[in-house]
C-alpha cells in the first residue's frame, strides 16, 4: 500500500455510505492522531484502539445525525506524488472554516486552527466537512 492515509479516509467514506457503525482500519501511530483529530472534532462518536498482533488495528464508531452521516466530505490533499504544503500565513479554510484541514507539522499532526496557535506549517493532509 502506497498511501495508507487515502486508504483509511477510502474505509471510512465507504462505510459511510454502506451506513455502516463502524469501520476497522489497521493501525499506525499518524492514522490513530487522524482518528482522535476527527473524535476530538465531533466528526465521529468513538475512537478505539484494539491491539492484536504486531500494529492492532483502529475501530471508529461514526456518527450520524438524522440518518445522515456527520462527516459530509473527506479529501486527502497531499498525496505520495505531490506533496502539499502551507505556511501559518497561508493556511486553508475548509468551506469557510466550517470545516477542518488536518495538517503534519513539526509538533505532530494538529488541525489547521491548531496549527495556527502553535505558529508552525507543513504538510496539508486532508480535508473533512
Amino acid at each position: 500500500m502506497t498511501d495508507p492515509i487515502a486508504d483509511m479516509l477510502t474505509r471510512i467514506r465507504n462505510a459511510i455510505t454502506a451506513k455502516k457503525e463502524s469501520v476497522e482500519i489497521p493501525a499506525s501511530n499518524e492514522k490513530k492522531a487522524i482518528a482522535e483529530i476527527l473524535l476530538s472534532e465531533g466528526f465521529v462518536q468513538d475512537v478505539k484502539i484494539v491491539e492484536d498482533g504486531y500494529n492492532g488495528k483502529i475501530v471508529i464508531t461514526l456518527k450520524y445525525s438524522d440518518k445522515k452521516s456527520v462527516i459530509q466530505g473527506l479529501q486527502r490533499v497531499s498525496k505520495p506524488g505531490l506533496r502539499t504544503y502551507a505556511g501559518v500565513a497561508n493556511m486553508p479554510k475548509v468551506l469557510g472554516g466550517l470545516g477542518t484541514v488536518i495538517v503534519s507539522t513539526n509538533k505532530g499532526i494538529l488541525t489547521g486552527k491548531q496549527a495556527k496557535a502553535a505558529n508552525v506549517g507543513g504538510e496539508v493532509l486532508c480535508y473533512v466537512w
